[in-house]
């Protein structure tokens, strides 16, 4: 049975991400984040958002904090006595979640959306173009931050599920524009090649020339698209969260951290915003890395 992660590796994709230390260092911090967000009940130290383990006497204590001989607080505490390095694996899992699910969303929505428009063509293109259009005119934030107070507004006693729903779909709603465009159109060029034009003739429908033969064909720059997508759902989130309109208060992400840090920030007590921070912009910058390797690598042009 042969080993696909074996396989992989020793492919050029392989090759070349082995000859990149730019990737592989990205690559070794974005999994250091994931596997410690997913794991995070059993990698942090404590469990930050639990009412009984805080204890308000620890409150702002500086990294580094030793207690009775033995160091306590790696990266110091809050203004309510949590663990910032706990908080940050708590924190850093939110935003992962919201950010991959709203990339998937949007994922789903633009390839569908685009590869519809690049394949039919006629008026369905022309339509779904111009709605294009008319959301790139709003600034994605802009839109996000709307869409998120307004269902914070008529929903003010929703659950906290409803409540990351909302804001996954604030953040969806812009973001599969680039998908569509991007999908319409390589599906553009590629509804005119002989192997579709082979599949016509032969009596293959429609729907199922789109799914088994041209879908495959558009997927690389979408794959390509979508980790540089990841980044910025990651920060836009981070963005909603500081202004107050994205996840619940209770299951705070990066960007909560970072604006409860920020009301301390001039009075001395600088890591409880400045770790959120860092943490953000490591997430942000390794997943763009890595975005920008697999571009490169998927560019027959650069080989």
């Amino acid at each position: 049975m042969r080993n696909p992660i074996g396989h992989w590796l020793n492919s050029d994709i392989g090759h070349s991400f082995k000859a990149s230390k730019t990737a592989t260092s990205a690559a070794v911090i974005a999994f250091m984040f994931i596997f410690c967000a997913i794991f995070a009940q059993w990698v942090a130290p404590t469990n930050p958002f639990d009412p009984a383990s805080l204890d308000l006497m620890d409150a702002r204590l500086p990294p580094a904090w030793i207690e009775e001989g033995s160091l306590k607080y790696l990266l110091g505490t809050d203004d309510q006595g949590r663990d910032i390095l706990s908080a940050l694996i708590y924190g850093a899992r939110i935003s992962l979640i919201v950010g991959l699910a709203s990339v998937a969303v949007s994922l789903c929505v633009g390839v569908s959306l685009g590869l519809l428009a690049g394949f039919r063509g006629g008026w369905i293109d022309t339509f779904l173009m111009r709605l294009c259009d008319v959301m790139l005119s709003f600034p994605a934030i802009l839109v996000a931050l709307l869409i998120a107070g307004v269902g914070r507004a008529l929903l003010p006693q929703a659950d906290e599920s409803l409540a990351f729903g909302v804001l996954i779909v604030s953040i969806s709603l812009t973001g599969w524009v680039q998908y569509a465009r991007t999908v319409r159109g390589t599906t553009l060029v590629e509804r005119n090649k002989e192997y579709v034009q082979a599949a016509r003739v032969t009596g293959v429908a429609p729907f199922r020339i789109m799914v088994r033969h041209v879908l495959p064909n558009v997927l690389g720059p979408v794959m390509v698209l979508a980790t540089i997508q990841v980044a910025t759902a990651i920060i836009t989130e981070a963005t909603l969260s500081f202004l107050g309109v994205g996840v619940p208060p209770t299951s705070p992400s990066l960007g909560t951290l970072i604006r409860i840090g920020n009301d301390f920030l001039f009075s001395g007590e600088w890591w409880i915003t400045i770790f959120p921070g860092i943490t953000l912009v490591l997430i942000a910058l390794s997943v763009n890395l890595l975005g920008d390797w697999l571009r490169d690598a998927l560019n027959p042009r650069l080989h």
